[in-house]
Order: structure tokens, then sequence, then C-alpha cells
């Protein structure tokens, strides 16, 4: 019996012992143990459906699984005019990652089990373009957290990040970050060889989109897109029921459409983009200048160090106590981010649209003056066919979305190595 998915998991030289039938089953096994680490407690039912097996060889493969100590009976599920069908799932405490948060002004790290728990988890105030040994940084961050849990090292499959930026994950670079660490190899290289384990990095809004694809409000939905808003904007796009990434991983990049003509710089190097004017660095910004010229708010009383270091949950908070100054200035926000979200709606036809991430927290300030704004710039045919809504992942989902990229490599990888071996 194994304890561990890594005992579990096979090496090449052990495939080629294996006859082709010993492939076959070992291969529909790890597609069960994916299916069930992505859609959790499962009957042998719901197993066939999605694989197309019969219901004597789904069950054969799952008393296997179950003998051999990586899934485990989880209750029974609803009964559909016969007797309660059992619920299967993976056994607590299999396997492990590393997630990692890569904020404008901040890391998040967590440790997520097999059950997307989080296990432990820390943050770390820190600016991104402050961190020239992001490598080091993160590693020594990270070992720390495992001491604290005492995890065993090998139980952990490997290590998710999300970042802002221009994200390149199946190159395994960043193009708008950590510039001189990927020189001469890519970020994903160094991190690989410093951590010993499978690294995935990817976009943030990316990782939220994913999270929200697998288990948000999207998930079994064809067409849906999913508007990070935090510092910046990003945007995740699943058309056909798939996630978009576009020729070189980029697509999605709605903080950088051109918005005004001739404004503020944009990080990005162009002026102008929608970022500069609709997001929480636009917020703060302007929310700070508002203040410098005498606006009412109780935000006025902040002593001069919180001033320095608001950021958008403060505006937030201030608008859920009434102040009409900050209310202001979230509805502002909204109505120049609707005028984007208009255009989306145009080119894409989606069913719905996700808004996470911090500036999604102001929930009905942000959402109506997004909806007013739709009802002026966008076709009526499109418009009453989406449906605008917030994410109910939490602050975590860009944590859960690094942990699925890394077991989705991982589960692909190793489904790619066995198929090889088929005959």
């Amino acid at each position: 019996m194994v304890t561990a998915l890594n005992d579990f998991l096979i090496a090449e030289e052990e495939v080629l012992d294996l006859s082709n039938v010993e492939r076959k089953k070992y291969l529909q096994k790890i597609r069960i143990i994916k299916h069930l680490f992505l859609n959790e407690e499962t009957s042998n039912a719901g197993i066939c459906n999605h694989f197309g097996l019969s219901l004597p060889t789904s069950m054969g493969l799952i008393n296997q699984l179950l003998t051999e100590g990586l899934i485990t009976k989880k209750g029974q599920g609803k009964s559909e005019g016969g007797r309660k069908p059992d619920l299967y799932g993976l056994v607590e405490n299999s396997f492990f990652v590393i997630s990692i948060y890569i904020e404008r002004f901040g890391i998040k790290m967590a440790i997520i089990d097999n059950n997307h728990t989080i296990i432990a988890e820390k943050s770390l105030k820190t600016e991104i373009d402050e961190n020239p040994n992001i490598v080091d940084l993160l590693y020594d961050h990270a070992q720390a957290l495992i001491k604290n849990t005492d995890l065993d090292d090998y139980k952990i499959m490997g290590v998710g990040i999300s970042m802002p930026g221009l994200v390149a994950t199946d190159e395994g670079k960043n193009f708008t970050y950590y510039l001189t660490e990927q020189q001469p190899e890519s970020l994903t290289d160094k991190l690989e060889r410093k951590f010993n384990k499978t690294v995935v990095i990817l976009n943030d809004a990316k990782s939220a989109c994913l999270a929200e694809f697998r288990f948000g409000l999207t998930k079994q939905k064809k067409d849906a897109l999913v508007i990070s808003m935090d510092w910046g904007i990003g945007l995740g796009i699943i058309m056909g029921g798939k996630m978009q990434d576009g020729t070189s991983g980029f697509a999605g990049e709605f903080g950088h459409i051109p918005f005004i003509d001739d404004g503020l710089l944009c990080h990005c190097g162009k002026r102008g983009c929608l970022e500069t004017e609709a997001s929480g660095l636009a917020l703060v910004r302007k929310t700070k200048a508002g203040l410098e010229n005498g606006q009412t708010s109780i935000l006025s009383a902040l002593a001069p160090e919180d001033f320095e270091k608001m950021d958008p949950s403060m505006v937030i908070d201030a608008a859920n106590k009434g102040d009409q100054f900050a209310i202001k200035m979230l509805s502002e926000l909204g109505i120049d981010l609707g005028k984007g979200i208009a255009i989306l709606i145009q080119l894409f036809n989606p069913e719905l649209i996700i808004l996470n991430g911090k500036i999604a927290e102001a929930k009905q300030f942000i959402t109506t003056p997004i909806q007013q704004s739709m009802n002026t710039y966008c076709m009526m045919q499109l418009k009453q066919k989406t449906t605008i809504a917030l994410s109910d992942l939490g602050p975590n989902s860009n944590l859960y979305g690094a942990t699925i990229a890394v077991m989705d490599t991982i589960f692909k990888n190793h489904i790619q190595l066995i198929k090889n071996q088929i005959n």
C-alpha cells in the first residue's frame, strides 16, 4: 500500500517493464486520480460516464486504487431511485503543493493538500521590483514554511507561482519582471534546480481563471471571462469550454488596451491604458489626489504613514461605512471598467463574466456602475445574454489556480509518458 502519490508514479524504465495491458490499466488509474483531484468525491457511475468505461471495468480500477491506498470511500451520494451510491475521493495527505502568489506589494505563500485545503500559509510585505534574487527568497521562505508543518518533503509534488506581468508558462519566463534573474536560463529552470521539484509559473489573471474554471462559477461553462481586479487588471478567457492562452501565452492583457489619448504613462511603457484609470493603483492614486485637494472623507483622518500606504481595501471599507467620497471614487472606476467590459462582451459574447480580486470586494459599489456603463456602451442583443457575477472562491483563488497548474503539468507529463509506450 502506498502512502504518497510519488510512490504510485513510476519512472520510464518501470513503464517498459509493464505489459501493454498493464500500461493501459495504469493509464486509466492515473486519469481517475486526476479526475478525483479536480472534482473531489465521485461515484463509480460518475467515473464511468466521464471516461466511457463499463461499470465493471470502472469498479475494478476503483478497487485496485482502494487496495493501493490512494483513494478511499467518502460517504454516499444522493439516490436516483435505487440505493445511495458510494462516493470515492483521494486519501488525505497523499500529496501537497507549495503555492505562491506574487503581488505587486506582497507575496502570499501556502502549502495546499490534495483535497484543496490550505494547511499552512504566510505573507510577506515586499514590492515586486525590490526582489532581484527572487529564487532564493521564495526557496528560503518555502523551506521555513515546510519546517513549521513537519511535512515529508517527498510528498510535496511541486511549486506553483502566480505572478503579474507577461508570463509565458511554456517558456518559463516573465517578460515584465525579474528580467536580470532570467539570464542565461529561464525563471522556471532556476526555480526547479533550486527546489528540485516541478515548478510552474503563470500569469496571476490566468491563475485566478484556472481556479474559477475548475472550482468556481465558470465550471461547466463554455464561454466565460474572468476579470481579475487587484492593483492591476487582468483577464482569463474561456471559450469553447477551454482556457485560451494565445500564441505566446499572453492572451488576456485587458488592462493594457488603449483607453485615453495621451493619458498617464503605464508601467507597460504605453500611455492611457485602461489600467491607468480603472485599477487598484488608479483608485488609490485618485483617492489620494482628492483628499489632498480637500475632499471631505473619513479617509482624511488617516495618519501620514497610513495615507502613504493606502490600498484599495481602505477605500472599500470607507464606502461600506457610507463615505460618499469613497463611493464616488469606486463608482467612477466602475464606469470606466464597464466601458472596457462592454468591449469584451462585443468581442467574445460570453454567457458569464466573473469579477474577482481586491476591487471585486467592493460588491455593489463596483457592480452597479459597471452595469450602468454596460447599459450605455454595449449592444443590447449581446448584453442581455451576459451575466455579471462576483467570484465565490474567496481571496485565495490565485493560490488554488497555481496548485492546479502544477498538478495538471505533472499528470499531463506522466500520462504522455505512459501513452508513448502503449502499442
